[in-house]
């Protein structure tokens, strides 16, 4: 729960957001705060009033423009000493995995043209809200690192043209069509591997390693996913098979547990994936441990199959992940 975030924007369009947080039935906790959660419905029920409320501005607009990794400078070090821009977009990935999972990001190189493109796995009324709010954010963060006021050429939405369309291009500046077959922002692709003036490669690397061991040891998820994974981690075996095999594990019809973790913004594929991730991780930390048995122990195929998929969550193979925290520690 990024409150800091929410406070300031809320302030920014003239209302106080935390009595939307109390019917919404979100405990604030002031002393755990960094570490405080909150189910999508909550989160979506609170952004709704928030829309409504806001005396001035647009409140996602607002939500995005003061967006900032309060409790993870690690993050933000990596996003801001990024060489290139290229090297940066792996922080989507960290947004999804440490702050909203509800919120996917994929790049597609098309000819000159690159696309940074929103997946919703769960859309509902308040999605257009949400994908306000992220490209806000990612026009502040490229003005930052580009060094350019108007980096992209268009923003592409699925939904159709809202009541305060226009909006839009005062914010944004520049040209927004509705129902398009994806909300992406378009941008030229020569800027990924532009180097980029602020780039410090010593300390991306260095905030690059914190991250890698703060995701093998971050807090737990609470409700069914807690269940779920704390399933997953007491007995591995089950990581080798599929949903259906770790609902008869804790004696849930798949259906009902399928539908649970949806509820909470979650899917199985995707906990199952984090799981082993988080487990391989802290297993390679340690010196002692064969890579081969690891393989068999997070229920892979064989060595390759683990190998692709550590490359796919890190950018590197277990044995490099291995040697460079030899190198760093």
């Amino acid at each position: 729960m990024t409150l800091p975030n929410w406070l300031k924007a809320a302030a920014l369009c003239g209302f106080d957001v935390t009595p939307l947080f109390a019917q919404a039935g979100i405990d604030i906790d002031l002393i755990h705060l960094e570490s405080a959660t909150v189910r999508p419905s909550q989160i979506i029920q609170v952004m709704t009033a928030a829309v409504a409320l806001a005396k001035r501005g647009h409140f996602p607009f607002a939500l995005g423009e003061t967006f900032a990794f309060e409790y993870m400078p690690d993050i933000e070090v990596f996003v801001t000493t990024s060489p290139t821009l290229r090297q940066a977009l792996p922080v989507f990935d960290l947004v999804r995995a440490f702050i909203n999972p509800m919120l996917a990001v994929d790049l597609r190189e098309d000819g000159a043209v690159a696309r940074l493109i929103l997946r919703s796995d769960h859309p509902t009324e308040a999605t257009p809200y949400f994908a306000e709010s992220l490209f806000a954010a990612i026009l502040k963060f490229a003005r930052r690192l580009l060094d350019q006021q108007h980096p992209f050429h268009r923003l592409c939405l699925t939904y159709p043209a809202p009541a305060h369309a226009a909006k839009y291009r005062a914010f944004f500046k520049l040209p927004v069509a509705f129902e398009q077959r994806e909300n992406a922002i378009e941008f030229d692709r020569d800027l990924l591997d532009r180097p980029l003036r602020g780039g410090v490669p010593v300390l991306h690397r260095q905030a690059e390693y914190r991250i890698e061991r703060r995701m093998a040891h971050r807090p737990r998820y609470s409700g069914v996913t807690a269940a779920v994974e704390a399933t997953l981690r007491a007995k591995p075996a089950l990581l080798g098979g599929g949903l259906a095999a770790t609902a008869q594990a804790m004696a849930w019809p798949s259906r009902s547990l399928q539908r649970r973790l949806a509820e909470e913004g979650e899917n199985f594929a995707a906990l199952q994936a984090r799981v082993r991730q988080q487990l391989a991780m802290a297993y390679l930390d340690d010196d002692r441990g064969d890579i081969e048995a690891l393989s068999d122990y997070l229920g892979f195929s064989d060595r390759r199959s683990f190998t692709r998929a550590f490359v796919r969550w890190t950018g590197q193979t277990p044995r490099a992940f291995r040697a460079k925290g030899r190198t760093e520690r």
